[in-house]
């Protein structure tokens, strides 16, 4: 049965009247409209004099003097792995809990260097860190609800911020922090890891180069079942929102890596999604047999899934699952016209054998690109297309590692660019598209999966740059 409803939205400073009709669609969320049977959200105007911060550089910072807030779960990490970067002081340090800034300044103190000052008390705290004169780069590694909030400050105070994941979980969030970042001409990035593990980056290596030929078809994923962490979340803050809402609320380490690969906003864009889900049985057990807690009103399925096309006609599968008995999985393929990419469950590649190097196949026959290369031609594929950016610190990574490494890349990287006055891997762009998966996928799933435009972030300037590079 078609059922029409009447929305309010306001536009130029009138409310004016949208009628949607369509088959089963639940009342939209404020001011979200349907065109053409795609639910589609606000795009705000930029601001006059106000322009993108595509390939922002700014004036070198030869020592780049950070403040870290929340030191928690991720942040002492961070701490740790910066201590091992030349050129860069920690000068603040900043947490709720007294212990926590304790634990971190041991982290210096113990390898020779000064302490750092300290914040702590109260959750609004962080004001004074972000207001510091001292302080060139906040990183932020607190709990998802005052990830932007915090982000958005800290550019008005004049510094550049490099956020956990997720770093935005709604679209108000991610507009602002877009905003902010075009306003002050700051660096926003968000702190995804994945990308820099080193099977992904030789494969993007190895896509720049050509070798997979055009990507088609990327996916990703985070599988990966929670049971042993969720009591070490201060206030139990993220299954606090896995309750109450629905959707792929962690989407950024499977999308990162495979958007990458496939040049989002640097040549292509992320269309629409459609999203669907299981019901909740994970959670509300867990709850139930470890907390003593009736919840019958669990919002997040146990598993969601999400397609997305692009402008180019490409597509793009996500999943996230944080309950079920299954073993890790960020999934991590590729399908690209001359090649195939996979790192999950199985690390290998499949290839044309046109596309391979003759003096690396030269002990192989019958090479089909129905089947992986064998495992002498992998090594001697990776080690080839070692992506340039780690092969210089890839033994020093592994060294101080990080979930293998990936870590310490992703930190040596941003001080890099930042030292030296680059463009970062990642922007403000890369941050709202990935993150944009959280409310968006929950506007599919509570309209009966209906498909839901993704905005054009960057504002018309998604095909201003051609194809990912990073900076050297």
């Amino acid at each position: 049965m078609k059922k029409t409803f009447f929305i309010a939205t306001l536009g130029l400073g009138l409310i004016k009247i949208v009628v949607v009709a369509t088959l089963g669609l639940s009342l939209l969320p404020a001011a979200c409209t349907n065109k053409g049977n795609v639910i589609t959200t606000p795009v705000p105007a930029r601001a006059a004099g106000q322009t993108d911060v595509l390939q922002l550089a700014v004036d070198p910072i030869p020592t780049v003097r950070v403040a870290f807030i929340g030191l928690g779960m991720r942040g002492p990490g961070a701490v740790e792995r910066i201590t091992h970067i030349d050129g860069v002081e920690v000068v603040a340090l900043c947490d709720v809990l007294p212990k926590n800034t304790a634990k971190a300044n041991k982290i210096l103190t113990n390898k020779g260097l000064p302490a750092a000052q300290e914040f702590n008390g109260d959750a609004d705290v962080w004001r004074k860190v972000t207001a510091l004169p001292n302080v060139d780069l906040i990183y932020i590694a607190t709990d998802w609800a005052s990830h932007a909030k915090i982000g958005v400050q800290a550019m008005k105070d004049g510094k550049h911020v490099a956020i956990e994941v997720p770093a935005a979980m709604t679209l108000d969030e991610i507009w602002a922090l877009i905003n902010t970042s075009e306003q002050t001409r700051k660096h926003c990035m968000q702190l995804e890891n994945c990308v820099y593990d080193f099977f992904e980056l030789t494969t993007l290596n190895m896509v720049q180069q050509g070798l997979l030929g055009e990507i088609i078809h990327g996916e990703g994923a985070y599988i990966h079942g929670l049971q042993p962490y969720w009591d070490e979340y201060w206030n139990d803050w993220r299954m606090t929102f896995n309750k109450a809402h629905r959707g792929d609320v962690y989407p950024t380490h499977g999308l990162g890596p495979v958007c990458q690969a496939m040049n989002i906003h640097r040549g292509d864009k992320l269309n629409y999604l459609v999203s669907v889900d299981t019901r909740a049985v994970g959670n509300p057990a867990f709850l139930k047999e470890k907390r003593g807690e009736e919840v019958t009103d669990f919002k997040n399925g146990d598993h969601t899934t999400t397609i997305i096309r692009t402008q180019k006609g490409n597509s793009i599968l996500i999943e996230h699952d944080v309950t079920s008995p299954r073993p890790y999985n960020r999934m991590y393929q590729l399908t690209g016209t001359k090649g195939f990419a996979n790192k999950y469950p199985i690390s290998g590649y499949a290839l044309d054998k046109g596309e391979i190097d003759p003096a690396l196949t030269a002990n192989h026959e019958n090479l089909t690109a129905h089947s992986f290369v064998p495992a002498d031609v992998k090594a001697a594929l990776m080690k080839q297309y070692t992506h340039p950016i780690a092969k210089d610190i890839e033994e020093k990574a592994k060294q101080v590692g990080g979930h293998g490494g990936m870590d310490f890349i992703m930190d040596y990287r941003l001080i890099y660019c930042l030292q030296k006055g680059l463009p970062l891997d990642m922007d403000v762009y890369d941050l709202a598209e990935w993150c944009s998966l959280i409310p968006l996928t929950e506007i599919s799933l509570n309209n009966n999966s209906a498909p839901v435009e993704i905005p054009d972030f960057t504002r018309g300037g998604w095909d201003k740059v051609q194809g990912l590079q990073f900076a050297q």
